[in-house]
């Protein structure tokens, strides 16, 4: 055997690896989910770095391409504006939360903070949470897990459980809470439809209709829609 082919079949050999839960397998895990903690846009790159080295396609992890990007645009932008007012008017009042997101209260009429605000929504969350939460996550969760029906079902409350979980640090229960609706809605559609593109325009959709409240101040007015 040539050195090229023993050199290929150890790099095969360390993919494998990387792709398993074996010490290795469990070295790279911890790797993303500890980069992840640096923010969504770390491990979003640090889950491109692990496909890449463990040869795992970007299809594996949802970048599959859509049957039409127009219809792909249009149902995410309806699915997050719809998902954003409903969680605002309807899950928060039932909650009993109060409708005024305080992390990010500052945005009220702060045209200044706006655009970066905007920017980190679409980019961070709605790229980099989308790759890491659905794409890494359900992508790691099936192989361990399997992919029969009960297993599906687990894999998508479980992420959104660690979904929920990363958004306590800046907007504590109240955060966690919706993080965790929109986590099992976000999850269901991903394993519908095997698919990241909608679920990220649904996700920055989302967050820009959430900002817009906020900027405009109508989160109020939004959940005295149907209770006063």
């Amino acid at each position: 055997m040539t050195t090229t082919g023993t050199e290929s079949l150890q790099t095969h050999d360390t993919a494998a690896r990387l792709r398993g839960f074996g010490p290795l397998g469990l070295v790279a895990i911890t790797a993303v989910l500890s980069g992840s903690l640096a923010g969504p846009l770390a491990g979003a790159l640090l889950v491109f770095v692990w496909a890449r080295f463990s040869e795992t396609p970007l299809q594996a992890l949802g970048f599959t391409r859509p049957r039409s990007w127009t219809l792909t645009v249009v149902w995410g932008v309806a699915i997050g504006i719809g998902l954003k007012i409903g969680m605002k008017s309807v899950v928060i009042p039932l909650l009993g939360a109060s409708p005024i997101n305080v992390s990010y209260h500052f945005l009220m009429g702060n045209a200044e903070a706006l655009p970066r605000m905007v920017a980190t929504v679409i980019i961070s969350a709605g790229f980099g949470e989308e790759v890491f939460f659905r794409g890494y996550i359900f992508e790691r969760l099936s192989k361990m897990l399997g992919r029969s029906r009960p297993a599906l079902a687990a894999t998508v409350l479980l992420s959104a459980v660690l979904f929920a979980m990363a958004h306590y640090y800046d907007q504590r229960l109240p955060g966690v809470a919706q993080a965790a609706v929109t986590g099992l809605v976000f999850g269901g559609i991903f394993a519908w439809r095997k698919q990241i593109w909608l679920v990220m325009v649904a996700h920055a959709a989302y967050d820009l209709v959430a900002v817009a409240m906020i900027y405009w101040n109508w989160e109020v007015s939004v959940a005295h829609l149907w209770f006063r």
